[in-house]
């Protein structure tokens, strides 16, 4: 039996960002106003946004604004829909990831950045606004791994 197979779309073949590696191990858990938990993890909604078509534009941005949280880029993937343009797709993060799904035709974008230690998703808010202009931000903040 013959099977087609589709493209994987475009995958990043960029250096990890310069985050320095150590040979010990770390506990990533993060501790704030008295709470210890594993990471941040930030579901983001874009509406009323650009460039929402072009996978290397996206990977442009989402690589600025992982940079800009602290974090380490391991990987990236995007692949790019056909007919209406969408775009999906990760980087892997030494510190877990980012992702992201448009819908260029409804100017909508669906992203979540989850980050561990001591990076700060927030800090990649003013760099998505700027690579994707967006009339609308809606936010939500997700604890992972809560201790007790």
């Amino acid at each position: 039996m013959d099977f087609l197979v589709a493209p994987l779309g475009m995958v990043s073949d960029e250096s990890p960002s310069e985050a320095q590696f150590t040979e010990e191990a770390k506990d990533y858990f993060v501790e704030k106003n008295g709470v210890r938990f594993a990471g941040t993890h930030l579901i983001i909604d874009l509406w009323g946004a650009t460039n929402l078509d072009d996978p290397a534009h996206i990977d442009e941005v989402l690589r600025e604004a992982a940079i800009e949280t602290g974090a380490t880029i391991l990987h990236g993937h995007f692949h790019h829909f056909q007919p209406n343009g969408g775009v999906s797709g990760v980087l892997v993060l030494a510190e877990s990831h980012v992702s992201i799904h448009t819908w260029p035709e409804k100017a909508y974008a669906a992203l979540d950045i989850f980050v561990c230690g001591v990076c700060d998703p927030y800090l990649a808010i003013p760099v998505l606004k700027r690579g994707f202009l967006p009339e609308r931000v809606q936010l939500a903040e997700h604890r992972r791994g809560m201790q007790a």
